[in-house]
């Protein structure tokens, strides 16, 4: 099976409109028709479909999307709107990937960039790892895990600590996608008893400075997204640049 994850589009109603290094929805069409060439079985948007929060930014999202092959899932980034977005397209927390679990979980805190799962939703999460051992790729939005930007680290997930010690209990979590960093990560991280690929993906739109201390674009980087290759048993993961 083979998903593919796009992130971070921050699109405008305004086709036209610019971001810091470039046209939003050029480079969303860009990376949408390279997606498409890869026959992908399943994408998933990891968030910030949006930068101005419009319902307009959100259909013109789905009316692209409608290009792709296979079904498509999408989750709330910090800059989104979750009503505007289940208005033109689902939200769903879990989608059977036949061998496989995709998991998806709303780390959005509302009118923050940090993220949280919180309580409630962490308690969910554990409920649902109880009910099946079969190996589980989760998506989110915000970092699990710090990726060494520091401004960057402290806007990730708040309760990332609780997070993983939860994930200590449930050996079938295999794989982490999240979004926000702008920037490719890829490590394992250990976790009951086992290693779990956690993986980030650049953006569609601009792409933020690897290691950075506060805030700064990468002018020589690209947008892209991941490919996620899999099996019962194993996985293979990279990142594909596009040229706008």
């Amino acid at each position: 099976m083979r998903l593919i994850q796009i992130t971070d589009s921050h699109l405008y109603a305004d086709k036209q409109a610019r971001s810091r290094a470039g046209i939003p929805w050029q480079q969303f069409q860009r990376v949408l028709e390279a997606v498409i060439t890869e026959r992908p079985d399943v994408v998933v948007f990891t968030g910030d479909i949006s930068q101005d929060e419009t319902a307009a930014s959100y259909a013109l999202a789905c009316e692209a999307l409608s290009a792709l092959p296979c079904p498509w899932f999408w989750i709330a980034g910090n800059h989104d709107q979750p009503e505007l977005m289940a208005a033109e397209h689902p939200l769903l927390e879990e989608v059977d990937l036949e061998q496989w679990r995709l998991l998806l979980l709303n780390t959005q805190v509302v009118g923050k960039p940090h993220g949280e799962l919180g309580s409630v939703a962490l308690s969910a999460l554990a409920e649902r790892l109880e009910q099946d051992d079969r190996p589980t790729l989760i998506a989110m939005h915000h970092p699990p895990v710090e990726v060494g930007a520091a401004w960057m680290d402290a806007i990730g997930l708040q309760d990332r600590d609780a997070f993983w010690q939860l994930l200590s209990a449930y050996p079938q979590v295999k794989m982490i996608l999240f979004g926000h960093a702008h920037q490719a990560y890829a490590q394992h991280h250990q976790a009951a008893g086992t290693d779990i690929g956690v993986y980030g993906c650049p953006a569609m739109a601009d792409q933020f400075l690897p290691g950075a201390e506060q805030f700064a674009i990468d002018e020589a980087s690209r947008p892209g997204y991941r490919v996620v290759d899999f099996n019962a048993h194993e996985w293979q993961t990279w990142i594909e640049r596009v040229v706008v």
